[in-house]
C-alpha cells in the first residue's frame, strides 16, 4: 500500500499534493492548487499509463466553493431547457451529480458546462438522468451517502487498503477452494464462500423465502469467519441471493459489498420488506432497517465490465446476466493468471422483454459455475409470442365474465416484464382499456427500474427516453399504497387486473388478494414465476384447491374455485438456452460446476454437458467444499 502511493508522489509535486488515498481499488490525489487541477500537463495521465491503475485528480474540499452559491452557479450555467431536478453534493469527495431530464443539454456541446461548472465551483460535477417515476427509496440511500460523506471515504481507503497492503496470510503454494453455504441441489439461500491462501470472499448471500426450517445459509460451517471476510459479491438483488446480507452487517461485517448500482437499490428495498413482513406477522425480524442501512453505506457500485481488484489476489469483472434490472454475472481473476472462475448467478441467454442477452465473451475461462433452475430435459420454455397470446386470452376470458386477473409477481423482473406486457397489449389495442392495480413494492422498483435505463435493452431504453412511449407511464396503472386502497381495488365493480407480491403467495399483499378473491369462478389467479417448494404457490400448482389461511391465530380453510393458470415466462434460461450459453462461451471452460437447480435437474444437466462437450461436470451438495485449482 505504502509502496504504490510512494511510487505515484515520485511523479507528483509534493507540494501541490493535500492528500493522496484509496477509493477502493482506485487512487485519488487531492489538490489545493487550483492551477494544478486545472492543468497537469498530462502528468496524471503518465502515472496512470505507468502504473495501470485508475487515478483521479479532484480538488480538496476545502477550496470548493460554499454548496449554495455552487447551486446558484450550475443553474446559471446549464440553461432551463436541460429542466434540473435535482443538485446533490457529496462534499468530502469534491463531487455534485446533477440531475436532468434532458442530460445532454446539461452536459452541453463538447462538454462545455461541465468544464464551466468545474471552473467556476471547484467541484466536480456528474450529470444523470432524471428517473421517469419518482423513487423515494433512491432519494434515501442518496441520503444515507452523502450523510455520511466523511465516513464513506475514510471506508473507502481502508477497502485500498486491504487490495494494496499485500500479502496478510503466510503462502505457501496456490490452491483455490469453493465452499457451498447454500444454494447447492437447491432453489434458494444462494451463498458460496470462496477461499485462497490470501482471501476470504463470499458471493451472494440469500434466504429461501418458501422455506421456514432451512431459510438460511450455513454460516455456521467450520471454514466460515466472518471476522476474516474480505469482501461480499452480490450478483443481482432477488431475495434468494441478497436477503440475508444484513444479517452480516449485524453481527459485526463492515467491509465491503460489491454490486450494481440497480442491485443495490433494489436489495435494499426487498430487505426492508422482510422487516416489514416479519413485523406484519408478529415476528421479530432476523435484522433490522439499521443493517440495511450499514450495508448501503458499505457498497461499492461498479458497472457493467468494469475491472477491479477486490483483494490482493482476485480481480472481479461483472457481466450482464440478462436476468433482472442489473444482475450480473461474476467474474473471478484469481492470482497472477492462475484461474479465472464465472459465476453466471441467474442469467438468461435470450433476449428478453426488458434486457438484453447473457454475455458470452470473457478475457479467460477456465471453471464455469451455472445456474440449473430449469436444466431438467422437460424444462422447455414456449416461445414469448405464444405466451404472450395465452396472457392476452386469459384477461380477455377474465374481462367477459366480469372478474378481476391476480398476478403475484416477483417485485424485480418479472413484475416489470409483466407491466410492459400488459401496457404493449393495450397499445396495440389487443385488450380494451382496463385498470391494472400495483400493489407491494412492484411501484418502488419499477421507478428503480427508470432511474437506470443504460441497464435495460435498446428498445425499452428509447421507449423510457420519450415520455409519451414510456410503457411504465401508461395511464392504465393505478399504485396502491395501503390497505384502505386494497379493500377499495376489491369492492371495484369493473374487471381489472392486480400485481402483487410475494410471487410465491408467502406473505405479502398477493395472499390478502388470493383469500377475498378465491371464492368466485370470475376470476383468475395466473403463477407467473418458480414456485420454491414449500410454498403456497407450489402447493397450488400441484394441484391443491383447499388451502389453509391464517387469521391471526386462527386457521381458515378455503376452496380455491377460481381459475388457475400457470404463465410461462421466465427471465431464467431454460434448458436449451443453457446448453445454447454453454455452446457460445469464448472460451469454453474445462469444469462446470452446478448450482441453484433442484436436485434432479442439477444432475441432468450435469450429465448432458458432459456428453455433449466433453467437459469435467460437478453437482456440489450444500456444505461441501470444491477444491477448483
Amino acid at each position: 500500500m505504502i509502496e504504490i502511493l510512494e511510487e505515484i508522489m515520485k511523479d507528483l509535486p509534493k507540494e501541490k499534493v493535500s492528500d493522496i488515498c484509496f477509493e477502493a481499488a482506485n487512487i485519488v490525489v487531492y489538490t489545493k492548487d487550483r492551477e494544478f487541477f486545472f492543468n497537469n500537463e498530462g502528468t496524471i495521465k503518465a502515472i496512470v499509463n505507468k502504473i495501470k491503475k485508475r487515478v483521479e485528480l479532484r480538488p480538496d474540499p476545502a477550496i470548493c466553493i460554499d454548496q449554495e452559491k455552487a447551486t446558484e452557479i450550475i443553474n446559471r450555467i446549464v440553461t432551463d431547457e436541460a429542466q434540473i431536478d435535482n443538485i446533490i453534493f457529496d462534499p468530502m469527495r469534491s463531487i455534485v451529480i446533477i440531475e436532468a431530464e434532458k442530460p445532454g443539454l446539461a452536459i452541453g456541446k463538447q462538454g462545455e458546462n461541465l468544464k464551466k461548472i468545474r471552473q467556476e465551483t471547484l467541484w466536480v460535477p456528474i450529470i444523470k438522468r432524471k428517473p421517469a417515476l419518482k423513487s423515494q427509496l433512491i432519494e434515501n440511500i442518496r441520503a444515507v451517502l452523502y450523510n455520511n460523506s466523511d465516513y464513506r471515504r475514510k471506508f473507502l481507503n481502508k477497502a485500498g487498503e486491504r487490495i494494496y497492503s499485500g500479502w496478510l496470510r503466510q503462502k505457501k503454494e496456490e490452491w483455490i477452494r469453493m465452499s457451498f453455504l447454500g444454494g447447492a441441489r437447491q432453489v434458494g439461500r444462494s451463498c458460496l464462500f470462496l477461499q485462497t491462501p490470501e482471501s476470504r470472499i463470499l458471493i451472494d448471500c440469500g434466504i429461501d423465502v418458501a422455506s421456514e426450517d432451512s431459510a438460511y445459509p450455513y454460516l455456521e460451517a467450520p471454514e466460515f469467519n466472518i471476522n476474516e471476510l474480505d469482501a461480499v459479491i452480490i450478483s443481482h438483488s432477488h431475495l434468494d441471493h441478497s436477503g440475508f446480507l444484513p444479517y452480516l452487517f449485524k453481527f459485526g461485517y463492515r467491509g465491503p459489498v460489491y454490486c450494481t448500482s440497480p442491485t443495490r437499490d433494489v436489495m435494499s428495498l426487498l430487505q426492508l420488506d422482510v422487516v416489514k413482513i416479519a413485523r406484519g406477522e408478529g415476528k421479530e425480524p432476523i435484522y433490522t432497517s439499521e443493517e440495511i442501512k450499514e450495508t448501503v453505506k458499505h457498497t461499492i457500485t461498479l458497472n457493467f465490465e468494469e475491472v477491479t481488484d477486490i483483494t490482493p489476489d482476485v480481480r472481479i469483472t461483472l457481466y450482464n446476466a440478462g436476468h433482472i434490472l442489473g444482475s450480473s454475472m461474476v467474474h473471478l481473476h484469481v492470482g497472477n493468471g492462475l484461474h479465472n472462475i464465472l459465476y453466471t448467478a441467474d442469467m438468461k441467454f435470450n433476449k428478453s422483454i426488458l434486457l438484453s442477452q447473457a454475455a458470452t465473451q470473457f478475457p479467460r475461462l477456465e471453471t464455469l459455475m451455472l445456474e440449473s433452475t430449469y436444466g431438467g430435459k422437460e424444462n422447455v420454455l414456449p416461445s414469448k409470442h405464444t405466451t404472450h397470446e395465452y396472457l392476452k386470452q386469459i384477461i380477455i376470458d377474465t374481462i367477459n365474465r366480469r372478474g378481476k386477473v391476480l398476478l403475484p409477481v416477483l417485485g424485480s423482473g418479472r413484475a416489470q416484464d409483466i407491466i410492459v406486457l400488459i401496457e404493449e397489449l393495450y397499445r396495440t389495442k389487443q385488450i380494451g382499456e382496463i385498470k391494472v392495480f400495483i400493489d407491494g413494492m412492484v411501484w418502488d422498483i419499477t421507478a428503480i427500474h427508470t432511474a437506470y435505463p443504460e441497464f435495460l435493452n435498446s428498445t425499452i431504453r428509447k421507449q423510457i427516453f420519450h415520455k409519451d412511449n414510456n410503457p411504465f407511464l401508461s395511464s392504465i396503472f393505478r399504485q396502491v399504497g395501503s390497505n384502505k386502497e386494497r379493500k377499495q381495488v376489491l369492492e371495484e365493480t369493473e374487471p381489472c387486473i392486480i400485481l402483487a407480491t410475494s410471487g410465491m403467495l408467502v406473505g405479502g399483499p398477493s395472499v390478502e388478494y388470493l383469500k377475498a378473491l378465491s371464492s368466485s369462478e370470475r376470476n383468475s389467479l395466473v403463477f407467473t414465476c418458480y414456485q420454491g417448494e414449500g410454498s403456497l404457490g407450489r402447493r397450488i400448482q400441484r394441484g391443491a384447491r383447499e388451502v389453509t389461511f391464517k387469521n391471526g391465530s386462527k386457521h381458515e380453510l378455503m376452496e380455491l374455485k377460481m381459475e388457475i393458470h400457470k404463465l410461462e415466462l421466465s427471465d431464467h434460461s431454460d434448458r436449451k438456452e443453457l446448453v445454447n450459453f454453454v455452446n457460445k462461451l469464448q472460451p469454453r471452460p474445462k469444469k462446470i460446476i452446478l448450482n441453484h437447480g433442484e436436485n434432479t435437474r442439477c444432475l441432468d444437466l450435469a450429465s448432458s454437458l458432459h456428453k455433449m462437450f466433453r467437459v469435467e461436470t460437478q453437482c456440489p451438495r450444500n456444505l461441501e467444499a470444491v477444491r477448483i485449482k
